[in-house]
């Protein structure tokens, strides 16, 4: 599902609001996620999962086509686990 089927989902089963303004909700929720995310704060959502980021060391790599070491500079990147809930009804 891609965030605009998921603004016409949402828009869909609350006619009583404007597509722009579910529109609108849908991405304060994502920047808000985004936001804490960069400030190195984790977001759980009860029975979905948790976002949180995690930090990779520098090291060196290996470009597979020369086999050539590189070095590969230190990052963060976004990590998802999925809540028990979800879990759950994934594995019915």
């Amino acid at each position: 599902m891609t965030k605009s089927e998921l603004i016409a989902k949402l828009a869909a089963n609350n006619p009583d609001l404007y597509y722009r303004d579910v529109e609108r909700l849908v991405n304060t929720i994502f920047d808000k996620i985004i936001e804490a995310l960069e400030n190195g704060d984790r977001v759980e959502l009860r029975g979905f999962g948790a976002f949180s980021v995690r930090h990779h060391d520098a090291r060196i790599g290996r470009n597979p086509r020369t086999g050539e070491a590189v070095e590969v500079a230190s990052k963060k990147v976004p990590f998802f686990k999925m809540g028990k809930g979800m879990q759950e009804r994934l594995n019915r």
